[in-house]
C-alpha cells in the first residue's frame, strides 16, 4: 500500500484542481484574444474610412468626406467617433468596435487613423 487511508482521492482532487486551472487559462485566452481582434478590426475600419474620406476630398469620390468614412465604418462593423477634415487636405477618422464576449464589458477598442494628399514635407521627412 502507498500511502495511507487518508491519501485515498486525493489524485482525482488535484486533477480536477489542475483541470479548472487549465480551463480558466483557456477562457482568459479567448477573452484577450476577442480583444486584440477587436482592436484589429477598429485599425483596419479607421484605415479604410479615412483612405474613402480622402478620396471625396480629392474628388474621386462623391459626398461629404465625414459621411463617406462612416458609411465604410457602418459596413465593417464599426462605431464612427470622430471625424475631421484637417487644413492640410486630409481627414482623421476614430472608429469603436465592441469586442465579442466577456471582454466587451471593458469598452470598446478605439483606433485613429489619417488618410490625405501627400504634401511635399511629408515626402521629405518620409524619405528620411
Amino acid at each position: 500500500m502507498r500511502g495511507g487511508p487518508r491519501d485515498r482521492g486525493s489524485g482525482s482532487v488535484l486533477v480536477l484542481a489542475a483541470c479548472a486551472a487549465l480551463l480558466s487559462v483557456g477562457l482568459g485566452v479567448l477573452g484577450l484574444s476577442s480583444a486584440v481582434l477587436a482592436r484589429h478590426r477598429a485599425e483596419s475600419a479607421a484605415d479604410l474610412a479615412a483612405l474613402a474620406g480622402a478620396d471625396v476630398l480629392a474628388g474621386r469620390a462623391s459626398g461629404a468626406p465625414c459621411e463617406r468614412a462612416a458609411a465604410v465604418l457602418r459596413a465593417h462593423g464599426a462605431r464612427l467617433v470622430g471625424c475631421a477634415v484637417r487644413g492640410d487636405g486630409s481627414v482623421a477618422v476614430s472608429a469603436a468596435v465592441l469586442p465579442a464576449g466577456p471582454p466587451a464589458a471593458l469598452g470598446e477598442a478605439v483606433a485613429r487613423a489619417r488618410a490625405g494628399q501627400a504634401t511635399e514635407a511629408a515626402a521629405v521627412e518620409g524619405s528620411r
